[in-house]
């Protein structure tokens, strides 16, 4: 992207910002009463006026950046895709699930087996998803949220059921991870490493989609199917792969809050990240800098 492109996108994005904030001050103004500006510093407080916020607005940000990748990378072959909500769940269960069978193992061990088993359901749901577009034709964005609804099912279904841990009364529950399975923090910080591993995989999809010939392959296909096809390029193994990688963020989102928030899977897991993290990536113009 050139200066002048990086310019407009950067000046389009924050007018459309700008935009929704001064019309939904005017719309509180007119409903509540309630001053623009009071309104402004009120969410400014929220979420930086104090340390508290704001280390929470980062331990927020993990699952959002990483969601939000779920949409961004298809998007550059022209796919929409909607199912980061699913395959952070289905990503969380399994890692609950390896979470408790690998507890004995030294070191981080038993995380990295976590982030593994869930980046790797996350990404085969969403990689599903790519093939039955590029094979059978089958819309991505319904697709995708249709296997999200399934993945929801499937997750209420274990852990209300054969892995529901009896202790669990008021919330089925799968039983707590062993403490040696859970995702420490930061040095000097009360934020967890997952905010660490948003910000790697954001650079890592920056680096393969515009600086490798993969990235270039994939932009190539989603400017135009049939030329891509005609230079000789593997579409379908482009869709599927770069499906993978977008399920595999999103589910890694589901292993960090098991292993960092929530230390078993219950209904807790299911807090609309996924559905956010569209929108953050729309916001960022499907750009892996621009999320974060």
């Amino acid at each position: 992207m050139n200066a002048r492109a990086f310019l407009e996108t950067l000046t389009i994005t924050f007018a459309a910002l700008a935009t929704s904030l001064v019309l939904f001050g005017l719309f509180m103004l007119a409903y509540q009463g309630v001053s623009p500006l009071d309104l402004y510093r009120t969410i400014f407080d929220g979420g930086f006026g104090h340390r508290r916020q704001f280390t929470n607005g980062l331990t927020r940000a993990a699952p959002l950046i990483l969601t939000a990748l779920c949409t961004a990378l298809p998007a550059r072959l022209g796919l929409v895709i909607i199912g980061g909500e699913g395959a952070l769940v289905a990503g969380g269960l399994a890692a609950a699930i390896v979470g408790l069978h690998l507890g004995g193992l030294p070191g981080s061990l038993p995380f990295a087996g976590m982030a593994l088993a869930a980046m790797a359901t996350g990404g085969l749901l969403i990689a599903s998803a790519g093939a039955l577009r590029h094979w059978r034709g089958v819309n991505a964005t319904i697709s995708t949220l249709l296997l999200t609804y399934i993945a929801l099912g499937v997750f209420t279904f274990v852990v209300e059921g054969p892995l529901k841990d009896p202790a669990s009364t008021n919330t089925p529950s799968t039983a707590p991870i062993p403490e040696s399975a859970m995702l420490g923090r930061l040095p000097g910080l009360d934020i967890h490493w997952g905010l660490a591993f948003g910000v790697v995989a954001c650079v890592l999809a920056w680096l393969l989609m515009d600086h490798t010939t993969f990235g270039f392959a994939a932009r190539m296909a989603g400017g135009n199917v049939r030329a891509a096809q005609g230079a000789g390029l593997r579409v379908g193994r482009l869709i599927v792969v770069t499906c993978f990688l977008a399920g595999a963020a999103a589910g890694l989102a589901g292993a960090v809050e098991i292993g960092a928030v929530h230390k078993q899977a219950n209904a807790n897991l299911i807090a609309g990240y996924g559905y956010s993290g569209i929108l953050v990536s729309f916001i960022a113009r499907h750009h892996p800098l621009g999320i974060l």
